[in-house]
């Protein structure tokens, strides 16, 4: 028997809210999934993103809760140029989308910056930085 990665799962309180939030960065969920306890939308290489509101998952895990504190997790999505990573930032923020980190230069060579998704969950967007002459 082989186990194989297949899906990241995210576990939201407002579903609709969450669609319409990764349909921003492009992720394509099907029509009518805002309104539905679990949604799925496929990414590139064949792996899945997993949308399920906390009630759907306190169906199968009676008092569940949501943990406390800061998140330990996030998803990153690469850009193609580091003005493209300004540009998506300023355009999710301006629609309302919680900003945690405004893009900066990062030490490891990357254009950064973090958004978070309605519960909370980060969203990095980065692009390589062009190689400065030595």
């Amino acid at each position: 028997m082989t186990a194989r990665f297949d899906a990241i799962g995210l576990i939201v309180s407002d579903m609709a809210a969450s669609v319409t939030f990764y349909r921003r960065l492009g992720f394509a969920f099907p029509e009518g999934s805002e309104g539905q306890p679990h949604a799925e939308a496929g990414l590139p290489g064949g792996i899945r993103l997993l949308l399920d509101t906390e009630d759907s998952v306190r169906s199968f895990t009676p008092g569940w809760q949501p943990p406390a504190g800061g998140g330990r997790h996030s998803l990153a999505l690469l850009c193609d140029t580091p003005a493209e990573v300004d540009a998506f930032y300023a355009e999710l923020t301006s629609a309302g989308c919680k900003g945690e980190r405004e893009p900066w230069d990062a030490p490891w060579g990357q254009r950064y910056a973090v958004v978070n998704d309605p519960d909370g969950h980060g969203v990095d967007l980065f692009a390589p930085l062009p190689e400065r002459p030595a």
